[in-house]
């Protein structure tokens, strides 16, 4: 069974820990995720931009035990990052299959700190709440109670694209559905055969076996870098395993596209392998009989191959 099959999910998820390791095929996350220990990561939030509140809050007898209080009585995380904030519909999803998203605490926080720095207005329009009178006061209030602060009045840091309205939740899914149709519908063969025609001469086609091979291991370079992104998504914290620097470069574009980003542009990057491989396999066929064909017999093999892919 082809890998693309395995990347399509059903309607109506939710995503959690779980659901998350289990289905990031693209992404290469197959690796084990490990439970959010603590979310204040240094390279996500700027001092001058914290969204944790640092004031004075009520614990229950449970979550006394989890989180870390200093002397003064005060928290310096949010309560449970892990926990689920709310779930919100999908905007994709047709309407006979309305699909629904989990968005934790930890996803909240991620929206209001750098580098989108969602603003009251923003933040409720992507967790779908209606507008009203008081409907800023009210999620600030929400938020406040679980340890995050939105002030009044605040700035968005990034530009609004289509992607900013998507849950990490959609925007993953939507990577795996990209991902699938890119594995199973991109018409690689084809495309190898027409980009090869008009290089079917022997010498020259001994060239272009050469590049073709050296676009394969760039590929595959800039491929294996994207697989070890392990930038936080939905609940789950993996740990990093590539130079700070170059992750947090990751983590930037990721937190920008919510996950969808990079699985993206590796599904696409399948594609382009998959071509590679074909030209590959057409190079090798055609470098082998050019040496025992004569020019009329080469034509008549390029006629053949444009018969073939019409």
């Amino acid at each position: 069974m082809r890998r693309g099959r395995q990347l399509l999910l059903p309607h109506g998820h939710g995503l959690d820990a779980s659901a998350l390791a289990d289905n990031l095929g693209l992404h290469d996350m197959a690796h084990q995720m490990e439970e959010v220990q603590n979310v204040e990561d240094q390279h996500l939030l700027m001092h001058d931009q914290t969204v944790i509140r640092k004031g004075p809050i009520s614990l229950t007898k449970n979550s006394a035990l989890s989180l870390p209080c200093q002397k003064d009585g005060l928290i310096g995380v949010v309560i449970n990052p892990n926990e689920v904030f709310c779930s919100v519909p999908g905007r994709l999803s047709l309407l006979s299959s309305t699909s629904k998203y989990k968005v934790t605490v930890a996803e909240v926080q991620r929206r209001l700190s750098p580098p989108e720095c969602l603003n009251a207005s923003l933040l409720g329009g992507v967790l779908r709440r209606a507008k009203s009178k008081n409907g800023g006061r009210s999620l600030r209030e929400k938020l406040d109670k679980i340890g995050l602060n939105l002030p009044a009045g605040r700035r968005k840091a990034a530009n609004v694209t289509l992607l900013t309205s998507l849950v990490e939740g959609e925007a993953v899914h939507l990577a795996r559905d990209f991902g699938y149709v890119c594995e199973t519908e991109f018409p690689s063969k084809a495309v190898a055969e027409y980009l090869t025609r008009p290089h079917m001469g022997r010498n020259e086609m001994a060239n272009r076996k050469n590049m073709l091979l050296a676009a394969k291991q760039i590929c595959k370079e800039f491929t294996d870098l994207l697989t070890q992104d392990r930038t936080p998504l939905g609940n789950t914290r993996p740990s990093p395993i590539l130079d700070p620097g170059i992750q947090g470069c990751l983590t930037h574009f990721s937190l920008i596209t919510h996950g969808f980003g990079s699985a993206a542009i590796c599904a696409a990057m399948t594609s382009v392998q998959n071509y590679l491989n074909e030209a590959l396999k057409i190079a090798d066929k055609s470098y082998m009989n050019a040496g025992d064909q004569s020019p009329a017999e080469t034509n008549k093999t390029i006629d053949k191959m444009d018969k073939h892919r019409k």
